[in-house]
């Protein structure tokens, strides 16, 4: 079985066997941990450590990032940026520090708000 310094399977199941002691023997919890260990014991079993830990981390990653593909002074800018035929849909932009995506409209493409994660922060801390 392979092991990931921060992620040792045979040490989670463990500390499972501990929870599981700790609820009654029919109640809803002590099932979904002993669930959860059994989980855990299948991919061990199945050797499938290695995808497990892959999608636990990303499970887990919190972080969350969006790719601007172009940044621009001002809307006129970003415009004739548009309209020069190298825009996409579902790009993301940003114009004079807001965030923007390209969207695909019957026959044009256009600019939609579409704040980023660093303007809905601020938002959140006002």
């Amino acid at each position: 079985m392979a092991h990931t310094p921060e992620f040792d399977l045979d040490e989670m199941i463990g500390v499972l066997s501990s929870v599981i002691e700790k609820y009654a023997e029919d109640s809803k919890e002590r099932a979904a941990t002993k669930m959860a260990q059994a989980a855990l014991l299948y991919t061990r079993d199945s050797r499938q450590e290695e995808d497990f830990i892959r999608y636990y981390k990303e499970f887990s990653n919190k972080s969350f990032t969006v790719e601007v593909a172009h940044e621009f002074a001002t809307r006129e800018d970003a415009d004739k940026w548009l309209v020069g035929g190298k825009a996409e849909h579902a790009q993301r932009v940003k114009i004079a520090g807001k965030g923007f995506m390209v969207v695909q409209l019957p026959g044009r493409l256009t600019f939609m708000s579409a704040p980023l994660p660093e303007e809905l922060e601020t938002d959140e801390r006002s």
